[in-house]
């Protein structure tokens, strides 16, 4: 099983929010084979956006922004494997929004990455485009799949049965018997991906996705890569700094991945994340309503929580029929809630009807994390992010690493020490070594990078921005603090947070470093 939490991106809010508010409302590997051209001279065929895959989420296609501009659609031929460039490509799906100003004034293309890793860009986009007009008032909007995400050249792991029972199961395991069905499942999981999939997942790596980063500069016509990312998508965009120091153009990241951890740090530091994002919701409801629903006090709060989830180990309660809510799916629907301050009326309202008895909305929120749609099918998501995690991670850990770190995981969280602690197993099983215990973003010689932290992020906890500039290198990462709640700054809509980033994508001023937002 992996790290129930690991997709960290703002692609969950935009999932959550579609189907929260329609519920409370009422093959192959992508290959082709190698040609002569010259991928840097390709040229794109833009045009109009199809429906989304299912492997990208499903829905309809995106519909013009306010202003009426349409959103196009292309694919770029990439290598398959970045060793062999001339070998088989992959196609690598991308969308984009063109400049609303005038033609004097276009900078570039901005280029989006909005995390996972493993969520669709071509879908996430269109989602925000509304809240980046001020942005595309100088750059052409642009997204992408990342290699093994969505229409490009996507993973393909467990059927949409068998993801059900995959993330049904417990994941928090109390004898050896449990143990072993845990570790049964997870191995299985990992062999459907390997048997459906083996062609594309030795070529997945956060380094591959970096290069094909800069063809799409090279394509797209831009001297410098003018690049937003989020949550994973910074730890790409400072793999991409590394790689290509000189070629960065002005470049943000939001919602830091601390590029100094290991796996295993990565998820505690998660550990104590969530736990104080949900003491911060605990706070925040038995202080600022007269009758907080769900508790008298914080620790109120947070003791009916954990007594739910222990109920729900012995017996599941009703979910959306015919499924049930079991303690796995309802952690992951509580998980979900805390990354963006949106979310706590769903969880408000989901504990209530929890502690009733419907486990409809902790189902909901959980299916969204897990790219679940209504339809009972799946996006790759899942798939995806398993596959880069663990394409990208070297160490593998075992039960007894588990075992003899769950004291520390369940000081850091009492109640999601636990899950993330065994979800360090998903990768043990593995087809591809991983590369690098963490990545390398040194980046001597870029310009300027702006990195923004949120000191109430549980995905991402605020110290990695910190870590990020540090290892950036002196002189490139300029760091910036937003004291709010969530996962990310920019899409809080904060007016200090976004005259500082629009500030310097614009009009390359820097803030000074340190700055403070509120």
């Amino acid at each position: 099983m992996p790290n129930p939490f690991r997709p960290r991106s703002a692609v969950l809010a935009a999932t959550a929010a579609a189907v929260l508010s329609s519920l409370l409302a009422g093959c192959g590997d992508g290959s082709q084979a190698p040609g002569d051209e010259d991928l840097t001279a390709q040229k794109l065929s833009w045009k109009a956006c199809p429906a989304p895959s299912q492997a990208e989420g499903g829905g309809s296609a995106p519909s013009p922004l306010p202003d009426g501009t349409p959103w196009q659609c292309a694919t770029m031929k990439a290598p398959l494997s970045w060793d062999d460039p001339e070998g088989d490509t992959i196609g690598i799906a991308l969308i984009r929004a063109r400049t609303s100003g005038p033609g004097d004034r276009r900078i570039g293309s901005l280029l989006f990455n909005f995390g996972g890793p493993g969520g669709s860009g071509v879908t996430t986009l269109p989602a925000f485009g509304a809240d980046y007009a001020t942005l595309r008032t100088r750059y052409d909007l642009v997204s992408f799949d990342p290699r093994g995400v969505g229409r490009s050249a996507g993973v393909r792991c467990e059927d949409d049965q068998q993801l059900d029972a995959y993330f049904e199961q417990d994941t928090t395991p109390d004898d050896a018997a449990e143990r072993t069905t845990l570790l049964d499942n997870t191995k299985q999981f990992n062999a459907a991906c390997e048997e459906n999939s083996g062609k594309i997942l030795p070529h997945v790596r956060t380094t591959d996705a970096a290069r094909d980063m800069d063809l799409m500069r090279q394509v797209l016509g831009d001297d410098r890569l003018y690049y937003f990312g989020i949550s994973y998508g910074t730890e790409l965009g400072g793999v991409y700094a590394h790689l290509f120091p000189k070629k960065v153009g002005r470049a943000v990241f939001d919602a830091v991945v601390d590029p100094t951890q290991t796996p295993e740090q990565g998820s505690l530091g998660q550990a104590r994340g969530f736990q104080l994002a949900l003491d911060n919701y605990a706070e925040n409801c038995t202080s600022q309503t007269e009758d907080c629903p769900v508790g008298d006090t914080p620790q109120d709060v947070k003791d009916r929580i954990a007594k739910l989830l222990k109920d729900l180990d012995r017996k599941p309660i009703p979910g959306a029929f015919p499924r049930e809510l079991t303690q796995s799916l309802a952690t992951t629907g509580i998980a979900q809630a805390l990354y963006s301050q949106d979310f706590w009326e769903y969880l408000t309202e989901g504990l209530e009807q929890a502690y009733d008895g419907d486990g409809r909305v902790l189902m909901l929120l959980a299916d969204s994390m897990n790219g679940r749609g209504e339809n009972g099918e799946y996006s790759n998501l899942t798939a995806a992010n398993v596959s880069i995690n663990c394409a990208d991670d070297k160490p593998r850990y075992t039960v007894a690493d588990v075992e003899r770190r769950l004291p520390e995981f369940r000081s850091a969280s009492p109640l999601f020490g636990d899950f993330l602690a065994w979800g360090m197993t998903g990768c043990t099983d593995w087809a591809v070594p991983g590369a690098a215990d963490h990545p390398d973003v040194s980046a001597p010689g870029s310009a300027p990078i702006l990195v923004v932290g949120n000191t109430g992020d549980p995905a991402t906890p605020y110290e990695g921005a910190r870590k990020m500039a540090d290892e950036l290198g002196d002189g490139v990462g300029i760091e910036l603090t937003y004291r709010g709640q969530g996962h990310g700054a920019y899409d809080s809509k904060d007016r200090c947070v976004r005259t500082a980033v629009d500030g310097y994508l614009l009009n390359g001023r820097n803030p000074a470093a340190g700055t403070v937002c509120p």
